[in-house]
C-alpha cells in the first residue's frame, strides 16, 4: 500500500524498500556519505515518489532514474 493512513508512517517493509532504492540511487549517482545535501534531497523524492503512488520496487527506482535523466 502506497499511501499509508499517516503519512510518513512506513512499515518495516516498506522502510526497507525505501533504504533498496535509496541505496541504488545513491550508488548510481556516485553519491558518497560526505554528499549529505544531496542525499537528503535524495531522500526526499524516494519518500515523495513512494507517497505519490510508485509502490513497486522497480517502478520507484526507474521513475526517479528518470527524473534524474530529464533534468
Amino acid at each position: 500500500m502506497a499511501l499509508n493512513k499517516y503519512v510518513g508512517v512506513f512499515t518495516p517493509t516498506e522502510l526497507a524498500l525505501l533504504q533498496r532504492v535509496f541505496d541504488q540511487l545513491c550508488r548510481e549517482r556516485h553519491l558518497a556519505l560526505k554528499d549529505r545535501e544531496q542525499r537528503d534531497e535524495l531522500a526526499r523524492e524516494v519518500i515523495q515518489a513512494f507517497e505519490n503512488g510508485f509502490a513497486d520496487e522497480v517502478e520507484l527506482r526507474q521513475s526517479l532514474s528518470k527524473r534524474r535523466m530529464a533534468r
